[in-house]
């Protein structure tokens, strides 16, 4: 056993989950876990100036419907992120929900997203954010190259071994 950083016992380090014997890179085994139904949400913002709120609000960004437009990515995002994290496992996503919000300094971006399968969808809801606020940001580049990815982060994830987890104060 370990001392705690007040030298009291502590209990032996847990081993890395997605590292082998010999310290390589793998990806869990999950065969054996039952399918349970479980949820995640998170959330970003995009950052933009007066001149892209006003695109944003009156429909006159020059490549379209944005805001359409990153919802679909989120979703696809969502759908493809074990194709962007080596070490993601490949799940049903049975549900993906993307809303963007425009306020007055930006736009907030929230996404839910649901299986019913062996682990959970803590990536793919950060995927769907991340991949619909670069969607905002492809979508208005043309108006102002300034505008800016920020706060991506989980709120909350429901269901697995570990149970539900809420950020606190969101």
């Amino acid at each position: 056993m370990n001392p705690a950083a007040d030298g009291t016992p502590s209990a032996a380090p847990q081993p890395f989950t997605h590292l082998d014997a010999t310290g390589q890179a793998r990806m869990v085994d999950v065969t054996e876990k039952k399918p349970t139904v479980r949820s995640a949400t998170a959330a970003g913002f995009v950052r933009c100036g007066e001149k892209v709120i006003a695109a944003l609000r009156d429909g006159t960004a020059p490549k379209g419907d944005v805001l359409a437009v990153a919802r679909i990515a989120g979703i696809q995002g969502a759908k493809k992120t074990p194709d962007l994290l080596p070490l993601a496992h490949v799940i049903g996503v049975h549900g993906a929900v993307v809303d963007l919000v425009v306020g007055d300094t930006g736009v907030d971006i929230t996404a839910t997203v649901r299986t019913a399968d062996r682990t959970g969808v803590e990536m793919e809801a950060l995927t769907a954010v991340s991949v619909a606020a670069l969607a905002v940001v492809d979508m208005v580049k043309g108006l102002d190259k300034s505008v800016t990815i920020e706060n991506v982060r989980l709120l909350a994830k429901t269901g697995g071994k570990s149970g539900d987890w809420h950020r606190a104060g969101e």
